[in-house]
């Protein structure tokens, strides 16, 4: 019976070896990034849901269409920071048979979605606005001013901390989502100029509060398009950046018994790559020797970008064109 245990632990510790040997494990750099994002995530899922409520309950006792945009804003922030956190937990999860190469695109998908979800909230904001400029309405109370002057520097204390984490992990969910925070702390300066500017021009200066969302919109918008491109990139396995790429060329080439690389392709999962390269060596080199020099490369590959998960390497012999 103890043999039996023995040899049944010994066939769990070489599945889990197998394993970890084919997928990435809990301490890859590539999951240790998910795990930041899925924390700034949730940081900003809890901070959005205090300011929109004291947001849209401010703009309705305050009288300013501005600040409850503002509010709208911040709801869908709510909602971002929620597709965020689940997409980067569909991220993280391993390789598996419907999934050879993982869920890493449900990243750029999450980005894709959240940077649309800003361009609506830029048309709807920007409609309404247009709707309140031609319709007369009271100025704002001075107290929104107060509040919105403490919504900026907590969205934008917000957005620099998310976006550190985006920048370092190369997560375009993570900074999508970050670009929502900015977005809110545009909206919210919009507000409070347009609202000091209706409060110090008098009567007349009221739509001041609406053309200040108005312009908020506008740079929405334009936040919402610049995030959408990278997303659409990695969707569409756009080659990473050129610096990544020339990372893992020098790396392969350093390798000795390396002669020569072509064909090297790089897919962005995530915060993590996979990358198919074809090497050139010595023609009589011995299969077992190939084989082993492709392990070199590979574990050349992953040390000098932490983030590569796994590499396909084709071996090809090497001819010189001097002949």
């Amino acid at each position: 019976m103890a043999g039996r245990r023995t040899r049944r632990r010994l066939l769990v510790e070489l599945f889990w070896m197998d394993r970890q040997d084919a997928y990435p494990t809990v301490e890859d750099a590539g999951l240790d990034n998910l795990k930041r994002g899925i924390r700034a995530a949730l940081l900003g899922l809890v901070v959005n849901s205090l300011l929109a409520g004291i947001k849209f309950v401010a703009g309705i006792v305050g009288n300013s269409y501005a600040l409850i945009a503002d509010a709208v804003e911040s709801t869908l922030d709510i909602f971002s920071s929620i597709i965020v956190w689940r997409g980067l937990q569909v991220t993280a999860r391993p390789a598996d048979q419907t999934h050879p190469y993982g869920y890493g695109k449900a990243e750029a998908l999450t980005a894709a979605i959240v940077s649309l979800m800003l361009l609506g909230a830029a048309v709807g904001i920007a409609a309404a606005a247009v709707q309140e400029i031609i319709t007369p309405h009271h100025a704002p109370a001075p107290f929104t001013l107060v509040v919105l002057l403490a919504v900026v520097i907590v969205k934008e204390t917000l957005f620099r901390r998310v976006v550190s984490v985006g920048t370092e992990t190369g997560s375009t969910a993570v900074k999508a989502d970050a670009w929502h925070h900015r977005s809110d702390a545009i909206t919210s300066a919009a507000a409070f100029i347009g609202i000091a500017i209706a409060l110090w021009g008098g009567p007349g200066w009221e739509p001041a509060d609406d053309w200040g969302a108005l312009v908020a919109a506008g740079i929405i918008a334009f936040n919402g398009w610049h995030l959408l491109r990278p997303a659409v990139n990695d969707l569409m396995d756009r080659m990473p950046d050129k610096t990544i790429i020339a990372q893992i060329e020098t790396a392969a080439t350093s390798v000795v018994g390396v002669k020569a690389i072509e064909k090297l392709r790089v897919r962005t999962f995530g915060p993590r790559y996979f990358v198919d390269v074809h090497v050139q060596a010595d023609p009589e080199m011995p299969l077992r020797e190939s084989h082993i020099l492709s392990g070199k490369v590979k574990s050349a590959i992953r040390a000098a970008v932490p983030a590569v998960f796994d590499t396909s390497i084709h071996m090809e012999p090497f001819e010189s064109l001097e002949k």
